[in-house]
């Protein structure tokens, strides 16, 4: 019994730990309308719990749901096949309220 509790704790755990945040830095976003184009099209891979995009600080941001991941270079084809210029992506923990919060406090 205590086996199986200690299995599904650490199961819980690590599907919670793998949870990221993809945050890109996307050049050639000009408009709204990148934006909505970027985020309908990220929208559709299944791992994709929430997307978020800025303009003005060129950051294109992807939450997953637990346990799942999209590989960096699915994410750098979907938007250079878009036309937009892909400079860089990082992994964090970071949940997407604290990214929604960092542009909005930039912005003032």
């Amino acid at each position: 019994m205590k086996r199986a509790l200690l299995f599904s704790i650490l199961v819980l755990t690590s599907a919670i730990a793998s949870a990221d945040t993809i945050e890109m830095k996307v050049y050639g976003l000009v408009c709204a309308f990148c934006a909505q184009g970027i985020e309908k099209t990220l929208r559709k891979n299944p791992a994709t719990e929430d997307v978020v995009v800025s303009l003005e600080h060129q950051l294109v941001a992807v939450s997953t749901h637990p346990g799942q991941d999209i590989p960096d270079a699915d994410l750098t084809k979907a938007l250079t096949d878009a036309g937009y210029d892909v400079k860089g992506i990082s992994r964090t923990q970071r949940p997407m309220t604290e990214v929604r919060a960092g542009l909005k406090q930039d912005a003032k």
